[in-house]
């Protein structure tokens, strides 16, 4: 089934230089880039896409990680790409992530709060369609 997601490249990523090599393993696995933004998140956007976790005691220090630089903000679209880019990040834990996978090759781990992972996808197609309204109004 042909779906779309949200990927974000986090500021981690951007600031490393990762951007490129993630855009070249999302191409290289198949998926079609229907958008791209370089842009630094606002707490109000955040509030949006993080609204499920709002109040949490890990909210805070996400909201200023994420506002911290620019994200690559990304829509792509193929076969079962949520599922697919999900297993191409990798576990958010970039210590426990396989090889082969983006956290897995190239995340660090900095703290024990994981929040300095690299990328973001969405979890569902809901999820999906909520994210990229909120990231790609336009879409």
């Amino acid at each position: 089934m042909t779906e779309r997601t949200l990927i974000l490249v986090k500021p981690d990523g951007v600031k490393r230089g990762l951007a490129g090599e993630i855009l070249r393993r999302i191409e290289a696995k198949g998926y079609t880039l229907v958008a791209i933004d370089l842009r630094t998140a606002t707490a109000e956007l955040l509030a949006k896409h993080y609204e499920e976790h709002v109040g949490k005691p890990f909210y805070e220090p996400l909201v200023e990680f994420m506002t911290s630089g620019p994200s690559l903000a990304i829509v792509a679209e193929g076969e079962r790409v949520i599922e697919g880019f999900r297993s191409l990040a990798g576990t958010t834990d970039p210590t426990a992530a396989p090889p082969g996978t983006i956290r897995g090759d190239l995340g660090r781990q900095w703290s024990t709060a994981v929040l300095q992972n690299l990328v973001h996808g969405s979890d569902s197609p809901e999820s999906a369609d909520r994210e990229i309204g909120i990231w790609f109004p336009a879409l």
